[in-house]
Order: structure tokens, then C-alpha cells, then sequence
């Protein structure tokens, strides 16, 4: 018999920067996926308790993105990269919302790898699920998701230099938390602009280089507007990374709040990903006694806003999220 689990994850700041190697600062949550079953066979058959259907691929799987229930797909592409020499028959949980902006994908195709033995570092687990996405969903996704559910870190936030792909554990303050607010706007990323966006920075550095090392001086000399500001966006993005890291190690949370504001203003306009459901819900945060601060989070077009408030603070419908420690596996 095994057991295995993978948290979502909240991302404080720093959207839309990974796929470009930029910086990220997400934390593991103490929300996420379980995969309970037993090691046999030539396939792996999973049935959830949360989403209908049962998810039956064999190990050859040919075309994970051709796999049903929709779901299945997350599932055959996990089996497609880990190639494992048996199959797993499982039930799967998981307290992680779907369409949220929380990384529930990214817990299922971790805690699934676990699940089929997959053994190597958090960094070549969180690579192999990356593409598995990738190749289940057809969104070039980065590699923060996967990555956070894998290394997360108890009481921490995780600092991410998604070049090197190096991960510094920065511990969340006692008299902070942090409260998810779900919009009530599902979010679809293989429907949305993700890829348009993504296309869009790739055209920037065609023209300025790594946008991860570029001015905003360097980026005056791009022609178009659009592309323009897709790019200032991940520049300024990337210094509100460092500089809410720091803040939050040195226990400022006024000014971590005021990063998290800046950065939702930058996804709303510069990089136009927000919704005017998930506008009117940070503004409304914004308002609230206690609150600190509040940004959409993930990769916008609807799911959750993330604030950040003093300790106690009553959120109205939000729920307070712990930082969790990474994925794990058992056996018995």
C-alpha cells in the first residue's frame, strides 16, 4: 500500500515572471492532493472523490492529451514522463479548489509521481511535472507550481530563482496571515491568454534579451505598446519579488502589502490579466480593517485574490492558509 501527498500552493507575488526565469514567491499551503492505493498491474486506475469518472491509462499511454474524463489527462501525463515499471490502483482527495489559482494540477501530478515511484531531487520532480502539464493541457506552464509543492517548506514562503531554479525557504512572521478569497470566477488557463501572454514576452526578449536582466530603459526601445508593457510588467514584477522577500524576512508587512497592491495593479494594466470580479474583490479586501494588502493570484482570468493581513483580522469570506511543508510519500 502506498500514500502519497502534494500541497497547493498561494503565490504572495511575482505572476507571470517564471516561464521568463524570473523570480517568484509563492508558499505550499495546507491544502492539497492524496493518492491512497496499492502499487500493480499495466495500468493505473484512479477514481476521485471530488470530480465523477474513473481515470484508466496504460503505461504506454501514446497521447496523454487524449485521455477522458478531462482530468484523466493530468493523470496520463504524469505516467507519460515517469515511465514507471507498474501500475497504481488508488482513490484520490484532495482539499485543493479547482479553477482557483491555487495549483491543484500541479498537487495532483506531483503527489501522482510519488505515487508511481518517481525518485530524484525536488528540482527533477518538479521538472518531470512540469512537462507533464504541459504536454496534458497544452499550456506552457512554468515550473513554480510544481516546484513549490515539491520543496515547500513549513512557516515559509519559498523565494524561487526560476533560472537557476535555486529556492530560498523565507519564513512567514507570526502576527501575519494569510487569507485566500475565491472570486467565484472559474478560471481555465488552456481557454485563456496564457499562451498569447507567454508569446508576448518571448517577442520582448527577442528584441531586449532574458527580460529576467532587462532595464526599463531597455524596454523604451520596444515598438509595440502591447508588447511593451506585457515586458514592463515582468521587470518591475521581478524587484517586487526581491524586495516583498525581504520585507517579509525583516517582519515589515506594511510594505509587503503595499508590493502585493502594486503587483495586482501591474497584472490589471500592464499585463491585462485580471477581471473586473477579481478588481472589485481586492478592492473591496483593500478596504477591510486589518488588511495589508491584496493581489489576484496565479495566473489571473478569474480564480482567488491572496491578502495579506494582521493576525486575527476577520476576512469575510476568505479562509486563512498555513504554509506547508512539501510533498511526501509513504508505504505501508
Amino acid at each position: 500500500m502506498i500514500r502519497a501527498h502534494a500541497p497547493g500552493r498561494v503565490n504572495l507575488i511575482g505572476d507571470h515572471t517564471d516561464y521568463t526565469g524570473g523570480l517568484v514567491l509563492p508558499m505550499a499551503i495546507d491544502l492539497g492532493t492524496t493518492f491512497e492505493g496499492e502499487r500493480g498491474g499495466d495500468r493505473v486506475v484512479l477514481r476521485s472523490a471530488e470530480v465523477p469518472g474513473e481515470a484508466v491509462v496504460p503505461l504506454d499511454v501514446p497521447d496523454p492529451a487524449a485521455a477522458e474524463p478531462p482530468w484523466a489527462r493530468y493523470v496520463a501525463g504524469v505516467v507519460h514522463e515517469v515511465r514507471p515499471a507498474i501500475g497504481l490502483t488508488a482513490t484520490v482527495t484532495s482539499t485543493v479548489p479547482v479553477g482557483a489559482g491555487l495549483a491543484s494540477s500541479a498537487a495532483l501530478e506531483v503527489a501522482l509521481a510519488l505515487a508511481l515511484g518517481f525518485e530524484g531531487s525536488p528540482t527533477d520532480l518538479a521538472r518531470a511535472c512540469q512537462r507533464a502539464e504541459q504536454i496534458a493541457s497544452g499550456v506552457p506552464c512554468g515550473i513554480m507550481d510544481q516546484l513549490t509543492a515539491a520543496a515547500g517548506a513549513a512557516d515559509h514562503a519559498l523565494l524561487i530563482d526560476c533560472t537557476t531554479l535555486a529556492v530560498a525557504p523565507v519564513p512567514v512572521p507570526d502576527d501575519a496571515d494569510v487569507v485566500v478569497v475565491h472570486s467565484g470566477q472559474a478560471r481555465a488557463l488552456a481557454g485563456s491568454a496564457y499562451a498569447e501572454r507567454r508569446a508576448q514576452c518571448e517577442a520582448a526578449e527577442a528584441h531586449v534579451g532574458p527580460l529576467r536582466k532587462a532595464s526599463l530603459d531597455a524596454l523604451a526601445t520596444i515598438e509595440d505598446p502591447v508588447v511593451r508593457r506585457r515586458a514592463r510588467h515582468v521587470v518591475t514584477e521581478n524587484q517586487r519579488v526581491r524586495d516583498a522577500a525581504a520585507a517579509l524576512d525583516a517582519g515589515d508587512l506594511d510594505a509587503v502589502g503595499r508590493l502585493m497592491v502594486e503587483s495586482h495593479t501591474s497584472l490589471r494594466d500592464d499585463f491585462e490579466v485580471s477581471t473586473p470580479l477579481l478588481d472589485a474583490l481586492v478592492e473591496r479586501l483593500l478596504a477591510t480593517p486589518g488588511v495589508l494588502g491584496a493581489r489576484l493570484t496565479g495566473a489571473g482570468f478569474g480564480g482567488a485574490v491572496v491578502a495579506l493581513a494582521r493576525a486575527g483580522t476577520d476576512v469575510p469570506g476568505g479562509r486563512r492558509l498555513q504554509a506547508a511543508a512539501g510533498a511526501s510519500v509513504a508505504h505501508s
